[in-house]
């Protein structure tokens, strides 16, 4: 059976895409009806666009995949908690649930600094489920900016 385990896996094999091409490790995927509607990895540096978030790339190629914005009955599992722009976009296109791996103390809006996701002011608010997998989601990041500042002190030298 599909669970939250298995789909984040699939967010997961995504931050590894954009790992591979020397992106923030970040990955996301939407899932409707328990298929995977759209898959997304961090593109920021590549594309040198400050939207391209895994999230925001996912929430787009979802839209486009079902015909409408309104993204109800989604599940949008992503490997790190969401920032602002991402909660508002996920907001926006009224996504019914958010489950994340790893907590984003420096940038995260559904539960570290603020919980844009349940903020009653809203006319939307998604059931959010933390956690899941946040050992491998963390890890993955932690290593990438410790080999990315190993290489700048290297070339430092």
């Amino acid at each position: 059976m599909k669970d939250d385990f298995y789909f984040m896996q699939l967010a997961i094999d995504q931050a590894k895409k954009a790992e591979e091409i020397k992106e923030v490790p970040i990955g996301a995927v939407i899932v409707k009806g328990g298929e995977v509607v759209a898959a997304a990895y961090n593109l920021r540096e590549t594309d040198q666009r400050a939207v391209a978030h895994a999230e925001l790339l996912a929430i787009d190629d979802a839209c486009k995949a079902l015909g409408t914005w309104r993204l109800s009955g989604c599940t949008l599992y992503v490997t790190l908690e969401p920032c602002p722009m991402c909660a508002g976009a996920i907001i926006q296109s009224r996504v019914d649930r958010v489950v994340f791996g790893a907590s984003d103390p420096k940038g995260g809006c559904v539960g570290s600094i603020y919980n844009l996701l349940t903020e009653p002011k809203f006319n939307h608010q998604c059931e959010v489920e933390k956690g899941i997998m946040a050992e491998e989601c963390g890890e993955m990041l932690t290593n990438f900016f410790r080999e990315l500042r190993r290489k700048r002190m290297k070339n430092e030298e």
